[in-house]
């Protein structure tokens, strides 16, 4: 016989008690930690599809012309862009017609804007290697889809007036700004006016 401390009364070699650790299931843990990292994982690769998403679905503005063409003063009589075409600045630069705006949804030259025209014709025609790039633009009332349309109208318009006057039609691009890139506050009526507008890039001397 042996008392609670295993120490035997009747004379006998003590006993010893084994006591068994508890094993711990490394197996689970490890499961347990790979799921983990699974999921983290996946989240990870789910934000990353997210933000690629966001960049496609919102990169859908129309660039009307080049981004580092720098911008000079109005065509005052467009002997700002003769002086241009008779000198050795490199292109391409942006010229904004003076009077050349348009009416609310309309992309018809008015009659008073055919002397700028005009003055333009005469200047291409007297630097005939020059090409050029006719940008729309437009106020933001309608959606952007009709204002990318219409600011392409704008430019068409003041391209056939050109050629009508004899500039090769090859010499004239074409673009469209939309409502994008205001001149002025599109919250009066004043401003609205001066963002429907056209402007020349010169891209070739």
């Amino acid at each position: 016989m042996a008392d609670p401390t295993g120490k035997r009364t009747d004379g006998a070699p003590p006993t010893h008690i084994h006591i068994e650790k508890k094993r711990t299931n490394w197996l689970a843990w490890l499961l347990l930690a790979l799921g983990i990292l699974a999921l983290l994982f996946g989240l990870s690769r789910c934000g990353h599809r997210d933000a690629v998403e966001t960049t496609t679905t919102t990169n859908t503005s129309v660039v009307a012309e080049t981004p580092t063409a720098p911008k000079s003063a109005a065509l005052a009589g467009t002997s700002g862009l003769a002086a241009y075409l008779a000198g050795s600045q490199p292109t391409p630069q942006t010229f904004t017609f003076e009077k050349i705006n348009f009416e609310t949804a309309k992309s018809d030259i008015r009659p008073a804007d055919q002397d700028d025209v005009n003055a333009v014709a005469a200047t291409l025609q007297k630097y005939p290697k020059a090409h050029i790039r006719i940008a729309g633009y437009a106020d933001t009332r309608g959606n952007e889809a009709a204002n990318v349309a219409l600011g392409k109208a704008r430019a068409d318009s003041v391209k056939a007036a050109l050629v009508a006057k004899g500039i090769d039609a090859g010499r004239i691009e074409t673009a469209t700004g939309g409502d994008k890139d205001p001149v002025d506050s599109n919250a009066t009526a004043p401003g609205r006016a001066e963002n429907r507008r056209t402007e020349l890039v010169v891209t070739q001397r």
